[in-house]
């Protein structure tokens, strides 16, 4: 390939990219940081004060950037430890605890409603800062322990569960009234974490379950399942679920595609309803990851694969074209 027609495809792609990038702004409606190389930002955790990792639905790569800044500054492929080879783990949840992030995928099936075993993943890697000849450069993901495959069986085998019938959702395609979909992840205050359940909402309920043994689990040892709860999120399941100090922030949103979101605050009590909280940065946004920044901040990521541009959808384009958005609340709405 000559020098010149090099240069004509690298401006072409950089051309698609900034149209893309312009595209999904005006989707928003607002201001909103476009950070570049994939579109399904599903999952993601700050590693420091300056960098945060996201993951995708549609690959099995971590991708780490320096907040505010649109390219990459590092990626680790996770494919060869998931054991998945090419097919996507769809990986959808996160939440750190100390130095150490948890990921989880969907656990369900294809949107035909057909097997997807690779899906079937929990995970960590613990994050390493860099040596302090390289103090500017972002930490290190580094995986620890082994991925679990069976954590689908333990939640269908839980006693505390037998009433949601979530073998019979486990049959379903995820986005189908009532079937599988894991989307959130968090930590709890007496250690373990919350799965959050995008779907099935019984009853109108989003679904929170408590996995009370993850550094067991990692170690090859059976989950252990505690009480469930239901939250009321107006017949929507949780997209995103993040600890900060003494409160949960939850991302609601529709278990099938199309719906509103909504951003709420809650407790953690068991008692206490969740209380909608200002959700006018989710506006145009697809918010699928919620995290916060050391400083409090919460940072929400949208997952635009879906969303067009020229009458092509960003998921459809080279990974060298994707871009996804981000938008950063203020302190004051994040208290």
């Amino acid at each position: 390939m000559t020098r010149t027609r090099t240069h004509r495809l690298a401006a072409r792609s950089a051309a698609a990219l900034l149209t893309c990038a312009a595209g999904l702004a005006a989707a928003a409606g607002q201001a909103a940081a476009t950070y570049q190389g994939l579109c399904d930002a599903s999952a993601a955790e700050a590693l420091d004060a300056r960098h945060f990792a996201v993951a995708g639905d549609e690959d099995n790569t971590l991708r780490v950037f320096r907040r505010g800044e649109p390219k990459a500054v590092a990626q680790w492929p996770m494919a060869g430890f998931l054991g998945t080879g090419k097919k996507e783990s769809d990986i959808e949840g996160a939440a750190v605890v100390g130095r150490r992030i948890y990921w989880i995928a969907s656990h369900g099936r294809n949107k035909d409603g057909k097997p997807r075993p690779d899906r079937h993943r929990f995970f960590a890697t613990d994050i390493v800062a860099p040596p302090a000849s390289a103090a500017s450069a972002p930490p290190s993901l580094v995986p620890a322990g082994a991925p679990y495959l069976g954590l689908l069986d333990d939640l269908l085998a839980a006693p505390g569960l037998q009433r949601f019938k979530l073998a019979e959702a486990a049959r379903l395609a995820p986005e189908a009234p009532g079937g599988l979909n894991i989307e959130g992840l968090a930590a709890r205050p007496g250690g373990g974490l919350w799965i959050g359940l995008r779907n099935p909402i019984p009853n109108g309920q989003a679904l929170l379950v408590p996995l009370l043994n993850p550094d067991d689990v990692l170690a090859g040892r059976p989950a252990r399942i505690g009480e469930p709860l239901l939250l009321g999120l107006r017949q929507r399941g949780v997209r995103s679920i993040e600890r900060v100090g003494d409160v949960y922030w939850i991302v609601a949103g529709p278990t099938a595609d199309r719906g509103a979101f909504s951003l709420y605050r809650w407790s953690g009590q068991p008692g206490d309803a969740p209380v909608l909280a200002d959700g006018s940065a989710l506006a145009g946004l697809r918010p699928e990851a919620l995290f916060a920044w050391p400083d409090g901040r919460l940072q929400i990521l949208s997952d635009d694969g879906g969303v067009e541009t020229a009458g092509i959808a960003c998921k459809d384009r080279p990974a060298a074209q994707q871009a996804f958005r981000s938008a950063e609340l203020p302190p004051a709405a994040a208290r």
